[in-house]
């Protein structure tokens, strides 16, 4: 078999980390002679209603007799399991990170979101994540047998090595504005901060969740940070390479992570990373590289920050373990390569 179905949710070319990898996958296979068909189901997943579920069943049925459909799991861990298994063809999942897992669903719909996961995923004959960690929370939580499971960890391009920000510090965070994030955490720690010299550029989407851009615009207000915390909404490829190189420090507060492509692509500037130890996030990041303090921390965030901004020697020696540990992280070309072997090997 070389060539399969994408079937992916909602508009391919937004600024998000999972969208990326789904692009860059597609890229890598057809540069290596595969036919993939992108499948584009509709926007409304996670939540979709009954004519998207409807529309998305109709798009499925209609593939090619026999072809193979790899299903992001964006999408498949909310359609239902008798609809993938009147597919009647080799199914495959890829999880960038369990729809259960994002932060601010209520109880009842994180136990839902956990049940529907668990039953589409059993559907399908293998099941692709992005980290060894996701793999384990599939495997411990999801039931997913270790025999189905791949990881094919997102690759990474080269990169130039950043240059700074000049006499004030930069500081960098990337990832769209939604609560698992975390940005409010951030800016209560660089409050705490306010005597070194330093600025933030927080790049990402503002769109997604306009309740919580608008909440965190008011929490930088109020801690007068308006001047130094510049929330500049997604951006374009080359923009983003600018904002690398323009940085000192990466910066996640994130609460949750199934791999982490910004920290790679911090890594591949040589920036060293001050984060939160949840998810994937200490598989991705070297400890040389990087200080790791408890997610939703603002105290410990602000202290690891603030001893990387007095020690610009220390700063500098973590800068030349993540440019050393960059140097080995996985291209893309290896990420396709990864999940077109798990797709041969699938049962048909």
């Amino acid at each position: 078999m070389t060539n399969f179905a994408f079937a992916i949710p909602g508009d391919l070319g937004l600024a998000t980390g999972g969208y990326a990898y789904d692009r860059r996958v597609i890229t890598e296979c057809r540069n290596a002679g595969w036919d993939v068909t992108h499948l584009a189901l509709p926007g409304g997943f996670p939540f979709p209603s009954p004519e998207e579920l409807a529309q998305s069943r109709k798009l499925l049925h209609a593939l090619p007799e026999g072809q193979a459909v790899l299903v992001d799991g964006l999408a498949l861990g909310v359609l239902p399991a008798t609809m993938l298994r009147a597919l009647r063809r080799p199914l495959a999942a890829l999880v960038h990170h369990p729809l259960a897992l994002e932060t601010g669903l209520d109880d009842a719909l994180r136990s839902q979101l956990v049940a529907s996961e668990r039953a589409a995923l059993a559907e399908a004959s293998i099941v692709i994540a992005t980290s060894p960690a996701t793999a384990r929370l599939l495997e411990q939580d999801f039931g997913v047998a270790r025999s189905k499971l791949v990881v094919a960890l997102p690759g990474t391009d080269p990169a130039s090595r950043a240059h700074g920000g000049g006499t004030s510090a930069r500081l960098l965070s990337v990832g769209a504005v939604i609560p698992r994030k975390a940005y409010g955490v951030l800016v209560e720690a660089l409050a705490r901060l306010t005597t070194r010299d330093w600025t933030c550029h927080i790049v990402g989407a503002t769109d997604r969740d306009r309740q919580e851009t608008r909440a965190l615009e008011q929490r930088i207000a109020a801690r007068g940070l308006t001047d130094r915390i510049s929330l500049t909404g997604a951006l374009p490829a080359h923009a983003l390479v600018e904002e690398f190189a323009a940085a000192d420090l990466f910066v996640s507060a994130s609460l949750f992570e199934g791999y982490g492509m910004g920290l790679t692509e911090a890594l591949a500037c040589g920036l060293p990373i001050v984060a939160t130890d949840t998810g994937a996030i200490p598989d991705t990041v070297p400890r040389g590289a990087s200080l790791l303090v408890p997610a939703n921390d603002a105290a410990n965030l602000a202290e690891a920050i603030g001893l990387l901004l007095d020690e610009p020697d220390r700063r500098r020696r973590m800068a030349d373990e993540a440019w050393r540990h960059a140097q080995a992280l996985p291209r893309w070309s290896q990420t396709a390569d990864a999940i077109m072997t798990a797709l041969k090997e699938m049962p048909r």
